[in-house]
């Protein structure tokens, strides 16, 4: 007979992800995990695989997460330039309150682990994919209410906020003058005309 789990696993991989959100994958021992995640490696080796089957896991909790989030947020405004400037401007205010400044779970992934890793490139990719839909929604949105110029391609500018969201919190890892974001996020913001 099979034996039940001992614990919870949505709580164990909350933990999880927020280690390896922390510190990375490589700098992230299996010991750190058990300690974080209050279980024994042979719970993780059983429910999980290995550290590279449960960063997976963590990685997809943390993009569903992300986008739900993304796609609520942009949704809870009727005004198409206004959900996107509070959501770039808060998304700066966050990465300003927080010490340290972790960025984004997803971004790291792709940054530490794409270039070495086809998973890893195709699952950040996925979520890249799936946030310019979202942005693409919103924009059509604004398109068919008139509050956009009709001659703004939505795909493509979906595809630029995806590319600025993403450059603007990696720099954000480096803490640049508030101004400098700032100025940028005005920027971006125009291409909303």
């Amino acid at each position: 007979m099979a034996r039940q789990r001992e614990f919870d696993e949505e709580k164990a991989l909350e933990a999880a992800m927020q280690l390896f959100w922390e510190k990375g994958f490589e700098a992230t021992s299996l010991s750190d995990l058990t300690l974080r995640m209050g279980i024994q490696r042979p719970s993780i080796y059983s429910t999980f695989g290995d550290k590279k089957g449960l960063f997976e896991a963590a990685l997809r909790k943390y993009t569903g997460t992300h986008a739900a989030y993304v796609r609520s947020n942009l949704q809870n405004n009727s005004s198409v330039k206004e959900a996107f400037r509070a959501f770039f401007e808060n998304i700066v205010a966050k990465e300003y309150e927080k010490s340290p400044n972790w960025g984004c779970f997803c971004i790291n992934s792709m940054v530490e682990l794409s270039p070495h890793d086809e998973k890893y490139e195709i699952l950040t990719r996925e979520h890249q994919m799936y946030l310019s839909v979202i942005f693409q929604e919103t924009i059509e949105r604004g398109l068919r209410s008139g509050e956009l110029d009709s001659g703004i391609n939505a795909k493509r500018l979906a595809q630029t906020l995806v590319v600025s969201l993403i450059g603007l919190t990696v720099i954000m890892k480096s803490r640049p003058e508030r101004i400098f974001v700032d100025n940028a996020v005005k920027e971006i913001l125009t291409l909303l005309r």
